[in-house]
């Protein structure tokens, strides 16, 4: 008896087991990229605990989704059960892939569903793409992409303008960036957008509104095809939806939309080879170039700066300015490099300038040779070269050294002196006076020279030391520089604008003395780091850092005589604080 219950119990298992259902179905089994589709997983019983498949490893994202629905169908007395879980996903990379099964729990056993292969093509132009054409009628919306020149030589601007084109009856709640443009092999600006209007204008042919989402300036680094990738935007509008109430008034809906903008191929042509000038460094503009000095004539031991400065239009912060070149027994430091460019969307303009601090060593008149500039001309497509004109500078005498009219005068005196008769003498008297030779200031005066050579020795060694010690000059001309703007700071408190240059000068010079740092390192994370690393108190420090935006806020935001007086009080504060705790 117990076998046959047995027996009885396995084949309804059997029965029941042979008799649920559960499959996994697709709206459809080709989609292109960033387009949605529906995926639906039937079971006829009643399961729980289901659980879906991860989409994010097989390639696609939820849009939306799981929502269950449960449908009882009766007919001639049989009943049909399904139950469905609904997923609305996005495919986001081309390529074949496999929707794993899904999982539900049917009488303490697990069913999975079948998978599922989805082929992904490349996205296509929404305006050519069926599929885009949803509940709404005559709302139309297009994502474009326009490029002001797809073939540009390297490191010539172009302009990359993302516009959303959409239908008058369309209304725009919000817009949401599900990709970004990534511009590979290109320097790249992103031009703040501050004006969301919609204008009126006219595309494909059809009078509609667009608004200018994002605008770019990009400069190629290198010649060849290079990819500018589509642009991903997930919009959430408010479509009419062909009906009309009993009144005539349009019913509208919700709806939500992602768009893609089709990808664009930029052709970067290579800078001619013929004529191309031995030192040219890549500027690709229009420009000028001057070396201006800050006197031409000066003392021995006297410092002069010499300013190496490149103005116009072009790619200013992608090239380095030419070497200056002094005479041997010179003594120059590391210039600094001082960048005034701003980035319209017609591209760079402004200018950049390598300042040198120089110490002539020796007196006498120099002439500093001609330096040349040289940049690829777009307008004539050739190159041209600039020559700043030679500069004479004069060294006079300084300090403690003889002057050549001294010596002029006495060597006339004792020309007019040489021959003058000497007074008839008296009857000579003994003076009582010592011999010098073997006296104690003789054997004095004698031994000086060989006691001062370990004196010399030594100086000579200190002196070797310092010469060596690049970069302990670099710090002591810094922290010079750091007073020397400080004091100009003072003079200008009565004017926002070169005080605030001259205090970001001096607060910049200051870090690079202290923390050894280049003028392209000055990020506000990386002074903290430093800072903090060195012992600095972080209430100083984020003080010093809160007075570097205000020097960069100040430039553009109105500023009282009050407010210059407490940054520059600040500064000398901070500066001193800073000095004591990283000694």
């Amino acid at each position: 008896m117990k076998r046959i219950v047995t027996l009885l119990l396995v084949w309804i298992s059997l029965t029941v087991s042979a008799q649920v259902k559960f499959e996994a179905e697709v709206s459809k089994a080709t989609v292109s990229v960033n387009e949605r589709f529906r995926v639906e997983f039937t079971m006829n019983v009643d399961g729980d605990n289901f659980e879906a498949p991860d989409f994010e490893e097989s390639g696609f994202s939820v849009f939306s989704g799981p929502s269950q629905s449960i449908r009882e169908i009766w007919n001639n007395g049989k009943g049909m059960f399904h139950k469905t879980y609904t997923f609305f996903l996005i495919a986001e990379k081309k390529g074949t892939f496999t929707i794993k099964p899904a999982a539900i729990e049917f009488n303490n056993r697990i069913y999975r569903s079948n998978p599922v292969k989805i082929t992904v093509t490349p996205a296509v132009d929404p305006s050519n793409d069926p599929s885009t054409a949803t509940v709404a009628r005559n709302s139309t919306m297009y994502l474009v992409t326009e490029v002001s020149n797809s073939n540009p030589y390297v490191n010539e601007p172009i302009t990359v303008v993302q516009k959303l084109y959409f239908s008058y009856n369309t209304d725009i709640n919000d817009a949401r960036d599900i990709q970004k443009p990534r511009f590979n092999d290109f320097w790249s600006q992103e031009i703040e957008t501050d004006n969301f209007e919609p204008e009126q204008t006219v595309y494909k042919g059809k009078r509609c509104l667009s608004v200018v989402l994002k605008k770019a300036v990009l400069y190629p680094q290198k010649s060849g095809s290079l990819e500018i990738d589509p642009y991903i935007l997930e919009v959430d509008c408010r479509v009419p939806t062909g009906r009309i109430t009993i009144f005539g008034e349009i019913i509208t809906m919700d709806d939500s939309r992602r768009l893609t903008s089709s990808g664009k191929t930029i052709v970067v042509k290579a800078l001619p080879e013929t004529n191309k000038p031995e030192k040219f460094s890549g500027a690709v503009g229009d420009f000028s170039f001057s070396v201006v000095p800050s006197k031409t004539t000066l003392k021995f031991g006297e410092s002069l700066d010499l300013t190496l400065k490149v103005s116009g239009e072009g790619n200013l912060k992608l090239f380095q300015i030419p070497r200056l070149e002094l005479p041997e027994n010179w003594e120059v430091y590391d210039p600094e490099h001082v960048e005034n460019v701003t980035t319209p969307l017609s591209g760079m303009t402004g200018s950049i300038a390598d300042r040198y601090t120089v110490v002539p060593q020796a007196k006498g008149t120099y002439v500093l040779k001609d330096l040349r500039f040289s940049y690829f001309d777009l307008r004539s497509r050739q190159y041209r070269t600039l020559t700043s004109p030679p500069l004479t500078i004069t060294v006079t005498d300084g300090p403690g050294l003889p002057a050549g009219g001294y010596a002029s005068n006495a060597r006339q005196k004792s020309d007019r002196d040489a021959f003058v008769t000497t007074p008839k003498m008296g009857p000579l008297v003994s003076a009582g006076r010592h011999d010098f030779l073997g006296s104690p200031l003789f054997f004095s005066l004698l031994l000086l020279p060989f006691m001062a050579i370990p004196l010399l020795v030594l100086v000579r060694r200190r002196k070797a030391a310092a010469d060596a010690d690049t970069v302990g000059k670099s710090i002591r001309m810094k922290k010079a520089l750091v007073k020397r703007y400080l004091s100009e700071a003072g003079t200008y408190l009565q004017s926002k604008g070169p005080f605030y240059d001259a205090l970001e000068r001096a607060l910049h010079n200051f870090l690079k003395a202290k923390l050894l740092l280049e003028t392209t390192e000055m990020q506000k994370e990386t002074i903290r780091e430093l800072l903090l690393q060195r012992n600095a108190a972080s209430t100083t420090v984020t003080e010093f850092i809160q007075l570097l935006e205000s020097c960069e806020m100040a430039r553009f935001a109105p500023s009282s005589a009050t407010a210059i007086q407490n940054d520059y009080d600040t500064a000398i504060r901070l500066i001193t604080e800073l000095e004591k705790q990283l000694s």
